[in-house]
């Protein structure tokens, strides 16, 4: 059988084509960074890559969005009172001399982080219910700043999802929004700055990699295709465009695999 392993660099898209017998074919292409797919459909037409091989992928789409900071316009539903967990972080200090110490913005800025009351305990019971209708006067705060995604990340939701999953049925019955991140599904675990900053990130590149996935997986059908995560596995188109967290280091990642 055929395979073929992608790479999407700032300058050239590199590929690699090995047959069965184990015969390796290289071939590069310049980048097409404003829709990177483009490239990489070039390629496969140019290798006259058989429609019945796989595609494996590692993309640095997200990786960029973070370095650069262009990702999707993103809010955050928090429990009340925790709003500002996102910005207060560790308050780990790489300098911890300066008088003034500096930090990078959080993604999602004071204006697009909301509070709703609800409360779940460390053991896992629901202390005080989620009042759904206080989702509403947030919708088109939403709207009015075009918001594009939202990450939902309510305490201890690892425990109980319900409240976050409520929320996400109403602004999925709602529409105005491209992507809708939980953080009971994203990173279903303790440690609420973590989970929440993992959430957040999803939710901010999960728009632009969804996007882009759609239209390669497009291109490169019938072929099945299938993205390197940052751990060096893979996963495919569909997974990779809901769960972009998880390809931060993708291109990375498929470096050292490919290195091994």
């Amino acid at each position: 059988m055929i395979r073929i392993g992608i790479d999407t660099g700032g300058t050239f898209t590199d590929f690699v084509q090995i047959d069965a017998a184990g015969q390796l074919q290289i071939y590069k292409q310049l980048s097409t960074p404003a829709d990177p797919s483009r490239a990489i459909l070039a390629g496969i037409a140019a290798l006259h890559y058989p429609a019945s091989a796989p595609v494996v992928h590692g993309s640095t789409v997200a990786t960029n969005a973070l370095l650069e900071r262009r990702g999707a316009r993103t809010a955050l539903i928090t429990t009340a009172g925790f709003e500002d967990v996102l910005a207060i972080g560790r308050q780990n200090r790489p300098d911890i001399y300066a008088l003034v110490p500096q930090k990078p913005p959080p993604l999602v800025p004071d204006g697009w982080r909301f509070g709703l009351v609800e409360r779940v305990t460390a053991a896992g019971e629901i202390l005080t219910e989620l009042n759904l209708p206080d989702l509403e006067p947030i919708l088109p705060r939403l709207a009015a700043d075009n918001i594009e995604s939202v990450a939902v990340c309510f305490l201890f939701s690892f425990l109980r999802p319900e409240h976050e999953q409520a929320v996400k049925a109403r602004l999925l019955a709602w529409g105005g929004v491209e992507s809708i991140s939980l953080s009971s599904e994203i990173l279903p675990e303790y440690r609420e700055f973590e989970r929440t900053a993992t959430t957040v990130i999803n939710a901010y590149v999960s728009p632009l990699m969804n996007r882009y996935l759609d239209r390669l997986a497009a291109g490169v059908a019938p072929r099945p295709l299938t993205i390197m995560q940052s751990n060096g596995g893979i996963i495919s188109a569909a997974t990779a465009g809901g769960e972009a967290a998880r390809t931060c280091l993708s291109g990375p990642a498929g470096g050292v695999v490919g290195a091994r």
